[in-house]
């Protein structure tokens, strides 16, 4: 696996689940992480799981501009730059046509979408030549899933918005490629089917390996296109679901 040594790492949405397997991985490759997420406890938890020394981390809501500046501006203070950023946080709620809601459309588009279109943005002013551009996509996007059509197409946009990004960013050397998780053992989904285990067995028992992913599955991915082994891939898709997706 890859050195990340000397490299600094901003992962968001990272309390719990794949974000915190992201930071952990990156972090035990040998880069500095920031982590960022709204839970204060969870956040002073993670950081001391991996350790003072290889991360810490700032209160912020990425649907939030003055928290997404203040992110960028402590960043700054400390001196240091970014050479990768992995742009997770996101939410999912179960919700059919017949049931959705301005709300449940707002909080879902503001958060997968506008959560990441900006804060990508606020951090260009610190990424290095060089850097990756991380998002976290989803299965979800290539396969119907009924009662989740919003949340799907929260995450075709944000394979939309890889491609036009690493275009517009090659320039710079900047790659941006997208880490598509498939059903993954996080908090989230134990309470996306709370009260419903036969609901998510159904689920597992649709995916071709008979099991769903381990977060830090999916953080050994992200650890992977951060690093040098991924240098020739930009706007680029990389499914972990088991094989979900493929068939």
């Amino acid at each position: 696996m890859s050195n990340l040594a000397g490299k600094t790492a901003l992962v968001t949405g990272a309390t719990s689940g794949i974000g915190l397997a992201g930071a952990r991985a990156l972090a035990r490759e040998g880069a500095y992480v920031f982590l960022v997420g709204r839970r204060q406890d969870a956040l002073e938890d993670a950081v001391t799981g991996i350790g003072a020394d290889r991360a810490s981390f700032i209160r912020a809501d990425v649907t939030e501009q003055s928290d997404l500046d203040r992110v960028a501006s402590t960043i700054e203070a400390t001196g240091r730059r970014l050479d990768i950023l992995f742009a997770n946080a996101g939410v999912g709620e179960v919700a059919a046509l017949g049931g959705l809601t301005w709300e449940h459309y707002t909080n879902t588009f503001n958060t997968n979408v506008g959560g990441i279109i900006f804060t990508v943005q606020t951090a260009l002013p610190l990424l290095n030549e060089g850097s990756s551009v991380i998002l976290c996509g989803s299965s979800g996007d290539v396969k119907a899933s009924p009662g989740m059509s919003v949340y799907a197409a929260s995450k075709t946009a944000i394979r939309s918005l890889a491609r036009s990004w690493a275009a517009e960013l090659v320039d710079r050397g900047i790659r941006v490629n997208v880490v598509a998780p498939g059903v993954t053992e996080t908090p989230g989904l134990i309470d996306l089917f709370a009260g419903s285990d036969a609901g998510l067995a159904d689920l597992t028992s649709s995916i071709p390996m008979k099991r769903r992913a381990r977060p830090e599955e999916i953080g050994s991915v992200v650890t992977f296109l951060a690093s040098d082994g991924s240098s020739f891939m930009t706007g680029s898709e990389v499914y972990v679901d088991g094989g979900g997706s493929q068939f």
